[in-house]
């Protein structure tokens, strides 16, 4: 009996491991992208038929203790966001090349240079002396054509960094002729713009530059991508902790085991759609599991406390699998919980010791900037110092400052800026 089991153990791992092999994509994609996945799979196959849980409004089915952010749950919304096609800022800036402001083949020539060596940010970064050199022309003849873009909309962009972009904006603002000077005086002079404050028209000024647009493509950046958790984590109304898949977004599969003709080739596709199934039904298992490790390694978090070192390996070894197979199951998956939306991989950091996380150390960060003086922001060797004091840890600067950026915050005297901008 024990060497019967054994072999239907085998075969049952058998069975799951060429699932999985075959359908890797599917453990890989996000919820948002499930669908997609599977449709090719589905038009080569006579006996099988997808039923879109998009299609459904799944509110009635989250739990209101859960915070999604900008996820979406009605179709309706998903809908119009498809059908609302909204201009890019090249196109927008592509459109107004023909105007006016460029009437010879030479300014369009250099609008469209600008136009396509901008920045993230809508910030020009262009090798201007290589373009002159290359078209002939001197670069005080580049810079006149590059400055009509303080003309063209939206207002800032192709500047080369906030003060002329700040700059362009002025020129295009309401603010009184008696005040022109002393903004200029102001912008140019960012860092100090405190010690304007007794000048006359200060709060005409700063009125007006508080409404400025920084960075200057400020509303054509990207949108986020709408996003559909795979588990929601939330305590009940007991204070029990709760994991919950998000398997009302998954497709439905519907297999024709009827068919009406008997063949080999029908045969195979019977079995093929019986092993998506599996293939989806694998892929609920090992997330819901890897959920409920998150929760037992991670409670703290949950409780309102920070993450913990964890690495993918401790859970690899928790479920018999391959590091590589549970990296696959976390990629592109979000969990939703009572403290927002969170990407999978979060919750697996890279430990600076065996008792602290990367994870906790940034959030200690953007709580210290959070709660600075506005007077006096920190540098990143007093964030350094306050870091290494607290976690009893060794580091260096530089790590503050990657980990600074990496949540997109400002250095230090550029935050004090914004802070005196109002922003």
């Amino acid at each position: 009996m024990a060497v019967l089991r054994q072999i239907q153990n085998v075969a049952v791992k058998h069975k799951l491991s060429n699932t999985l092999r075959n359908w890797l994509p599917i453990l890989h994609s996000s919820l948002n992208e499930l669908e997609e996945v599977i449709k090719p799979f589905a038009e080569s196959n006579p006996v099988v038929e997808i039923e879109s849980s998009f299609e459904e409004n799944m509110s009635k089915s989250i739990p209101k203790r859960v915070l999604y952010g900008s996820v979406s749950n009605a179709s309706s919304e998903k809908i119009e966001a498809l059908t609302i096609q909204e201009k890019s800022l090249y196109d927008v800036l592509d459109e107004q090349i023909e105007s006016r402001l460029f009437p010879t083949p030479i300014s369009k020539e250099i609008a469209r240079y600008v136009i396509e060596n901008l920045d993230e940010s809508g910030y020009y970064e262009g090798d201007t002396a290589a373009f002159c050199q290359e078209h002939a022309i001197d670069e005080d003849s580049f810079e006149r054509v590059r400055k009509r873009f303080a003309y063209v909309d939206p207002v800032g962009i192709a500047a080369k960094d906030l003060r002329e972009s700040f700059l362009f904006q002025l020129e295009n603002s309401d603010l009184d002729d008696r005040a022109y000077s002393l903004a200029v005086r102001m912008i140019e002079d960012l860092e100090n713009i405190h010690t304007y404050s007794k000048e006359p028209y200060f709060a005409e000024v700063m009125r007006v530059i508080s409404r400025f647009r920084n960075p200057p493509n400020l509303e054509y950046e990207e949108k986020p991508e709408e996003i559909v958790p795979d588990i929601m984590i939330y305590f009940d109304e007991n204070g029990n902790i709760e994991v919950k898949l998000n398997d009302e977004y998954y497709p439905i599969i519907h297999i024709d085991n009827e068919y009406a003709v008997e063949h080999e080739f029908i045969a195979k596709k019977l079995k093929e759609a019986k092993s998506l199934v599996d293939a989806l039904d694998m892929r609920r298992a090992t997330l819901y599991k890897v959920g409920l490790m998150i929760v037992e390694y991670q409670y703290d978090f949950f409780a309102g406390g920070s993450i913990k070192p964890l690495t993918l390996k401790t859970l690899a070894d928790e479920f018999g699998h391959n590091p590589s197979t549970i990296s696959r199951a976390i990629a592109n998956k979000y969990i939703a919980c009572d403290r927002g939306l969170f990407p999978m991989k979060e919750f697996f950091t890279t430990a600076i010791d065996e008792e602290t996380s990367n994870a906790a150390i940034k959030e200690y960060v953007a709580e210290l900037v959070k709660n600075e003086s506005r007077e006096k922001p920190l540098s990143d060797m007093k964030i350094l110092e306050l870091v290494q004091e607290k976690f009893g840890v060794k580091m260096v600067r530089r790590t503050i400052a990657k980990y600074r950026k990496q949540l997109n915050i400002a250095g230090s005297s550029e935050r004090k800026k914004l802070y005196k901008l109002g922003v």
